[in-house]
């Protein structure tokens, strides 16, 4: 018996709203939230919006194609093989770290002054110095990781494996995995962040979407 599996709660994701697709935004790659805006990433754009209109706010130049992040002041993006540090007042880039994947890097998230740096096919998620981009330690995971969020202590992971999806609670320290919200079939979560209330925001990939998943209390 996989009594790790019979320990993990699971339930179906509750979508409460979607987003987009977003004028000129064919992908949602890496997802945030600054306390008022859902920042997403578009590939060549990073756009902000308000939550409860739907409405875009922001739109900032700037190579985007993978996860995104924000530590109370500055927003983190992860560019091709590199993690920028970016000043959302006026979208200037003013540092910039090597990003742990090589390129092959997906979600992201900062917590506890560190970023979190999700592996898509390795299947792990780094702790990584902001400002070296050295790896402090690693988890893993026994899926494909994409969107990393930090909320309340917790941590949490979106998978994304051929047309199944989810978003999963798991142990910091061993990567058990605690809890499951199921995607509905087909429908993928790329980038991922918590409003730090009730909400997920979860980046759709291809379809161009962000949505709003309930976040378990």
């Amino acid at each position: 018996m996989n009594t790790s599996k019979s320990k993990t709660k699971t339930r179906p994701a509750e979508i409460v709203r979607e987003y987009g697709p977003f004028d000129g935004a064919e992908r949602i790659h890496g997802v945030t939230h600054d306390g008022q805006r859902v920042w997403a990433a578009t590939g060549a754009r990073l756009i902000a919006f308000d939550p409860a209109s739907g409405d875009t706010t922001r739109a900032l130049d700037i190579a985007s194609d993978a996860g995104t992040a924000f530590d109370g002041t500055y927003l983190y993006q992860i560019a091709e093989r590199r993690i920028d540090k970016i000043d959302p007042a006026s979208g200037q880039v003013l540092a910039s770290i090597p990003a742990p994947g090589d390129g092959y890097d997906s979600g992201l998230a900062w917590a506890e002054g560190s970023l979190w740096v999700g592996q898509y096919r390795d299947r792990k998620i780094h702790q990584v110095d902001p400002a070296t981009g050295a790896v402090i330690r690693s988890i893993a995971s026994n899926r494909f990781v994409t969107g990393v969020s930090w909320v309340d202590g917790e941590l949490w992971h979106a998978t994304w494996e051929g047309d199944e999806s989810d978003i999963r609670r798991i142990d910091p320290h061993s990567g058990a995995v605690l809890e499951r919200l199921e995607m509905p079939d087909g429908v993928g979560v790329s980038g991922l962040e918590s409003d730090g209330a009730g909400l997920f925001y979860a980046g759709g990939g291809g379809s161009g979407k962000v949505r709003a998943v309930r976040r378990p209390q």
